[in-house]
């Protein structure tokens, strides 16, 4: 269900049931990342966050560990931010 090096493969999965009944299956939120920053990144106007990642973090499919540096729940939240900060690499 997830790509490779997605921040939810391995978060655990849980049932819930329903007021009707049926059952649905939820993917457990991740706990952010706590990294120390490398340094800050001066976004231009119209950059694409995953852009930034694939730059710095040499993996555009990890633009979450800049949401994660920056305290974004979600990548549009950095939209308007003009410096974004940049996460040290994960051991």
């Amino acid at each position: 269900m997830f790509f490779p090096g997605s921040r939810y493969l391995k978060a655990g999965q849980y049932t819930l049931t329903r007021a009707d009944g049926t059952q649905v299956t939820l993917t457990r939120l991740p706990s952010p990342l706590t990294a120390p920053l490398l340094g800050y990144h001066r976004r231009q106007l119209g950059q694409r966050l995953d852009l930034v990642a694939a730059r710095y973090l040499a993996d555009a499919t990890t633009f979450w560990r800049l949401c994660d540096a920056n305290d974004a729940v979600v990548p549009d939240a950095l939209t308007e931010q003009p410096l974004v900060g940049i996460p040290a690499p994960t051991k």
